[in-house]
């Protein structure tokens, strides 16, 4: 099982290089990968078992932030009258809105410490293509929150922190070009 302590830090030259693609069929080497991604992120907003095995919540992860540099994403999120789960090898953003957003409580990652955080500017809706763990290409409509956590997600595979967008000495600019949710 992941846990806090097997995320790499924002330092680690890893989260700066472009991952490598996954070869399709995808190998039970990367299903395995993805798995263990998502039991992270399940676990992690488990109130009992994030207390037990100390793991920090999050919504989203990247495999270069388990230092393996694979296009490999993971999202899940569960709300009270929601859950959302996805998987993704080799995504990509084909389509994107020209209305853009920002979360008002500002992104954070968990590569990061849990106080560095800011308002960033992203796309209010993407179309994002990718290959699920049975081998098909899907193509996803998102937009809001999941556009956002997406995009985040995507920008690891390129190398690209949300701290990129940031001025670092004004974290909570507003963006001018967004609107907040």
């Amino acid at each position: 099982m992941i846990t806090t302590k097997d995320i790499v830090k924002d330092t680690d030259p890893i989260l700066r290089k472009k991952a490598v693609e996954v070869s399709v069929p995808i190998s039970t080497e990367d299903i395995s990968i993805l798995n263990k991604m998502m039991e992270y992120l399940k676990s992690s907003q488990d109130e009992k078992l994030a207390l037990k095995y100390n793991l920090r919540p999050g919504v989203g992860l990247a495999a270069p932030q388990i230092g393996v540099s694979k296009r490999i994403i993971a999202i899940y999120i569960k709300g009270e009258d929601f859950e959302f789960e996805c998987g993704l090898f080799n995504p990509k953003i084909i389509n994107h809105s020209n209305s853009k957003i920002y979360l008002s409580q500002g992104e954070g990652c968990l590569s990061f410490d849990p106080e560095i955080i800011g308002l960033v500017s992203r796309f209010e809706k993407i179309t994002v293509k990718g290959i699920d763990q049975e081998n098909r290409e899907v193509t996803i409509e998102l937009e809001g929150l999941l556009a956002v956590i997406f995009q985040h997600e995507i920008d690891h595979l390129d190398g690209i922190l949300f701290t990129d967008y940031l001025d670092l000495n004004k974290p909570f600019k507003i963006p001018k070009d967004a609107k907040e949710i």
